[in-house]
């Protein structure tokens, strides 16, 4: 072993066993890291749960019809001649028909309503969808758990499975305002976690005469024969006439919609994340000139005794990065605990309340990680070098 590296593990040994002398200041600044690494990890773990609850809803075989040139079901308006037309053409349009050659197809209209979650005293929107029966054997994954369908015409609705958690009064038989007149609600479905278990579903038509929505269509779903079926619909739809209609995949319409959210959360936590970081930098920076101060004797001792300027430096620098390393694993395990699972809600698909859970996926361990190393490394640089430079009369002033 050379005579360097000797003396690097001396020195290191000599700074680790003199950092109980300073506990408290060692222990708030590796605290200060965990605080950071969580604060990160929190909003990356949104923003990775929102884009995993969206991204996991709708199909790549159930095509939207939209109308008007939006991306989005609302602002859209499907004309109710176009519904006919399509309903009426005998061509192969891509879309599934049932056994009596009619296609299979559900009218959807979205409207936000003011529901009262659990203890709270202020109302939140949800998404009240008006469909045709067929809507929820056109869409994949929809379970009715309890209860039964809505009855066409009638004030009946069906209860996602995050509302019936997050929500009182959805219970199978229960009288639920919802606008100006009383719904009862029959039956409540799952959708394995996605968006759509933040939605109440109706008949269309009670919909719009409960809103004085009369006519409105904002989205037309079909069953695709296969996904490729999408581009011969869109080839159809371009030979109508009126207000432009377009299709897209459900999972096409909700990824996009996942991607902004989920884009827009991250720009929040990052800046956040950031001014935090250059805090505990600073905190870094104090509590390695503080250990440099109260070592000032035994660095200049060492140096003194032959110890070269890069044990100095090296020792220092190990020891900023221990602590924010020591933070830094604090940090992860107390996201771990507190983010990874955690039910939480905001603002989803048409601009209404989706609730989702918080997903801390090993990319967003591993940024926050790397972020609390680096306070570390950028807040013990500075000391460290001021370490290495110490003059040798330090330790006779030192002791004079």
């Amino acid at each position: 072993m050379s005579i360097q590296i000797r003396q690097i593990i001396v020195a290191t040994r000599t700074t680790l066993g003199s950092i109980k002398r300073r506990k408290a200041i060692s222990v708030s600044m590796a605290l200060s890291v965990s605080l950071v690494v969580m604060v990160l990890t929190g909003f990356l773990a949104m923003a990775d749960g929102f884009e995993k609850a969206l991204s996991g809803t709708g199909s790549p075989l159930v095509a939207v019809i939209l109308g008007g040139g939006t991306n989005r079901e609302t602002g859209s308006d499907v004309p109710a001649d176009a519904i006919r037309s399509l309903k009426a053409s005998a061509d192969n349009i891509g879309a599934l028909r049932n056994v009596s050659g009619d296609l299979v197809a559900s009218r959807e209209l979205v409207v936000p309503v003011d529901v009262f979650g659990t203890g709270d005293k202020t109302s939140r929107t949800l998404a009240l969808r008006g469909m045709d029966a067929s809507g929820l054997s056109i869409r994949d994954g929809i379970t009715l758990f309890e209860g039964r369908l809505f009855a066409p015409g009638a004030r009946e609705i069906v209860v996602g499975a995050s509302i019936v958690r997050d929500y009182p009064g959805f219970g199978i038989g229960a009288k639920v305002r919802l606008g100006a007149v009383d719904w009862t609600v029959v039956g409540h479905f799952a959708a394995n976690g996605s968006a759509f278990e933040s939605e109440i579903w109706s008949d269309i038509d009670a919909v719009r005469a409960a809103f004085d929505r009369q006519g409105e269509v904002q989205s037309l779903r079909l069953r695709l024969i296969e996904q490729p079926s999408l581009a011969t619909l869109n080839a159809k739809l371009a030979t109508m006439t009126g207000i432009p209609l377009t299709a897209v995949s459900e999972a096409t319409l909700y990824a996009a919609q996942a991607g902004r959210t989920s884009d827009l959360i991250r720009l929040f936590g990052w800046p956040i994340a950031l001014l935090m970081a250059i805090g505990a930098t600073a905190g870094a920076l104090n509590t390695m000139m503080s250990s440099i101060s109260d070592r000032t004797v035994e660095i200049a001792t060492l140096r003194a005794l032959g110890f070269s300027r890069l044990s100095a430096f090296l020792a220092t620098w190990l020891e900023a990065s221990l602590l924010a390393a020591a933070g830094t694993g604090i940090g992860v395990l107390a996201s771990r605990l507190v983010f990874d699972g955690w039910q939480a809600s905001t603002i989803g698909a048409n601009d209404t309340s989706m609730a989702f859970q918080l997903t801390l996926s090993f990319d967003a361990m591993l940024t926050g990680g790397l972020l609390g190393l680096a306070i570390g490394l950028v807040g013990g640089a500075l000391p460290a070098l001021a370490a290495s430079r110490l003059p040798l009369i330090a330790a006779l002033r030192a002791r004079g």
